[in-house]
């Protein structure tokens, strides 16, 4: 008994690797070939398909789907320099309460 479970664990083990070395076979036979009027026809459908690509127009507007969530633009900071000269210093005034 122990033998047979051997044995059919060996066989599910191996199967899937015996069919992967196994040579390629191509079941589906090939197509007929296509007539001049096929032919003919896909051309002319690749020519319409290429013409209407060429009528849609560039995107222009932004594409972001979150952008009427957001805020306003951020504002820029003031200059540091002119609002440094314009406001005196304060200090601190009072006692320790410590």
């Amino acid at each position: 008994m122990k033998l047979f479970r051997m044995a059919a664990v060996l066989a599910l083990v191996a199967g899937p690797a015996f069919a992967q070395e196994s040579p390629h076979i191509n079941l589906m036979a090939d197509g007929p070939s296509k007539t001049e009027d096929e032919k003919a026809a896909d051309a002319a459908r690749d020519k319409a398909y290429k013409e209407t690509l060429k009528k849609i127009p560039d995107a222009k507007a932004s594409s972001d789907p979150w952008g009427g969530m957001r805020a306003d633009q951020p504002k820029q900071p003031a200059p540091k320099a002119s609002a440094a000269t314009s406001a005196p210093k304060k200090t601190k005034a009072g006692t320790a309460a410590n």
